[in-house]
C-alpha cells in the first residue's frame, strides 16, 4: 500500500528529476530522417526493407505505402546483408558485445564482456528487434541508440540503429516473424 509520504515524495522526484522515457526528446535531425509515409511497392505488407546506402528503413504497408525511418548502419565490411526474420523483440534490452567486437577493439569493448543492463545508457536503446536466419540468431539487430548523431551515418558494428522514439514506433508495428530484407 502506498503511503501519503511515498506518494508526495514520488511526485516531487518526478517533478525535480528528469524522467527516463523511451519516448524522450527526439534530437535535431535532418528532416529526411524523420518518420514519414512514402509511396513504395514490391514487398508484402509487414516486410521491413533496409537501404543502407541511403540510410533508410522502410516498413511496407498496404496500398503501395511504406513508413520510412532514418537509420545508422554498419561501417564498411561489418554490415548485415540479405534476408532474415524478426526472431524476438525486447524492451530496454541487455547488451553484450560480440566476441568479434571484443577481438577487433578490446580496449573499447572488453570491459563490457559481461554485458550492460538495459536502460538509457545501453547501446541498444529503448527496443531491439533480433534478426534470425534459418532459426538462428545472426547477432545483428534493429535497435535504438544512445548516439542519435549516428543516424544517417555508416559507423556501427553492423546493426541498424534508430532514434529511440522511432524504434519504439517500429517495435509496436512489427510482430515476431516479420520478414527483413537488407539490400
Amino acid at each position: 500500500m502506498i503511503t501519503k509520504r511515498t506518494f508526495v515524495l514520488g511526485i516531487a522526484a518526478s517533478t525535480l528529476l528528469p524522467g527516463v522515457s523511451a519516448r524522450a526528446h527526439t534530437p535535431r535531425l535532418d528532416p529526411k530522417y524523420l518518420p514519414q509515409n512514402v509511396r513504395m511497392s514490391g514487398y508484402a505488407p509487414g516486410t521491413i526493407i533496409v537501404d543502407p546506402r541511403n540510410h533508410f528503413l522502410y516498413l511496407q504497408e498496404r496500398g503501395r505505402q511504406a513508413r520510412r525511418y532514418g537509420v545508422g548502419v554498419g561501417r564498411a565490411g561489418l554490415a548485415f546483408q540479405g534476408t532474415a526474420v524478426i526472431g524476438r523483440k525486447a524492451e530496454w534490452p541487455r547488451w553484450t558485445p560480440t566476441q568479434n567486437m571484443i577481438r577487433r577493439e578490446p580496449q573499447k569493448y572488453a570491459r563490457y564482456a559481461g554485458g550492460v543492463p538495459g536502460g538509457p545508457n545501453n547501446p541498444l536503446g529503448a527496443r531491439a528487434l533480433y534478426l534470425y536466419r534459418n532459426g538462428r540468431d545472426t547477432l545483428y539487430r534493429i535497435h535504438g541508440t544512445n548516439q542519435p548523431q549516428s543516424i544517417g551515418q555508416s559507423v556501427s558494428n553492423g546493426c541498424i540503429r534508430m532514434i529511440n522514439d522511432h524504434v519504439v514506433d517500429l517495435y509496436e508495428r512489427v510482430p515476431v516473424g516479420a520478414r527483413v530484407v537488407v539490400l
